[in-house]
């Protein structure tokens, strides 16, 4: 397989790759011959090229997979060099190309999809979380998801992102959840040291939500995802306090490529490892 995209997302997705006994990385893709992620790349002993897209490309058939972790405007140009030639995507981008997947709800309908989108890290940690809400109640009316992660872990691609962050985010919310109306919130903060990425899902209090139904949804959704993001955790557990009741969950890092603080990267890139090992099994 190949990765596209030598950022934060890409390096630390590049590190889990090396990592997993199912996977290896054929070359790792960028524009800039001497950023970090390439130099990263070369120590490791992993092929690399500042050609991009094209040089991803003139592999063709020898790729099984490309994991893009460029941005949503070069996600929109690399599909549409790579579809021609049959070549699959796991796309960590918000450009939503391709069939959302969220290993924990629809690994299995995602393994044989040409353009699979890991929606955005925010979306991977609290959709889940969204999903048991709307398990726990027969129709939403109103549903928030607010995101904090560590300035130092937000690289240029996702901040020049935020919009289709925001509206990505969204879309899956209502596409794994019953809700009319759902609302996205992304915090990047300045503090030193860095924070470590929490999500608060929350609906208003006069939601008719079965709140021991909830609290098992939660615990269970908790384990399932736990078993391929090891630092996903549950912080507060299902609650109702003021006029809201209240999800929030906590994702810390393996520290594989910035400091343990940036789960922002974790949860998105495990979830894309997740996905390739499941395709490679079903391949074997």
């Amino acid at each position: 397989m190949a990765i596209i995209g030598t950022g934060n997302i890409g390096c630390d997705l590049l590190l889990k790759v090396m990592a997993s006994p199912h996977l290896r990385c054929d070359l790792f893709a960028g524009r800039r011959a001497d950023s970090p992620g390439i130099a990263l790349a070369a120590s490791h002993k992993v092929p690399t090229t500042a050609g991009g897209i094209d040089a991803v490309a003139e592999l063709g058939g020898d790729i099984d997979v490309v994991f893009d972790a460029t941005s949503a405007k070069d996600a929109v140009h690399n599909w549409s060099v790579l579809e021609p030639l049959g070549i699959p995507v796991i796309d960590l981008t918000p450009s939503h190309l391709g069939r959302f997947c969220v290993p924990a709800l629809n690994l299995e309908e995602c393994l044989d999809v040409p353009n699979v989108s890991m929606v955005t890290c925010g979306g991977q940690a609290a959709v889940p979380i969204a999903h048991c809400f709307s398990e726990a109640s027969d129709n939403l009316g109103y549903l928030e998801i607010a995101t904090a992660s560590s300035s130092a872990s937000v690289g240029p691609a996702t901040r020049a992102n935020i919009d289709e962050y925001a509206f990505t985010t969204q879309q899956a919310t209502h596409e794994f959840c019953q809700v009319d109306t759902a609302k996205t919130i992304l915090v990047i903060n300045p503090a030193e040291p860095g924070i470590v990425m929490r999500n608060t899902i929350a609906v208003p209090a006069s939601e008719q939500v079965d709140m021991e139904a909830l609290r098992v949804a939660v615990d269970i959704m908790e384990k399932r995802i736990n078993s391929y993001v090891p630092g996903y955790r549950v912080v507060v557990p299902p609650v109702t306090t003021g006029d809201r009741t209240m999800v929030t969950i906590e994702v810390e890092g393996l520290g594989d490529w910035l400091p343990r603080y940036a789960g922002n990267l974790d949860v998105i890139t495990c979830a894309a490892v997740a996905v390739a090992e499941g395709r490679a099994e079903a391949r074997r």
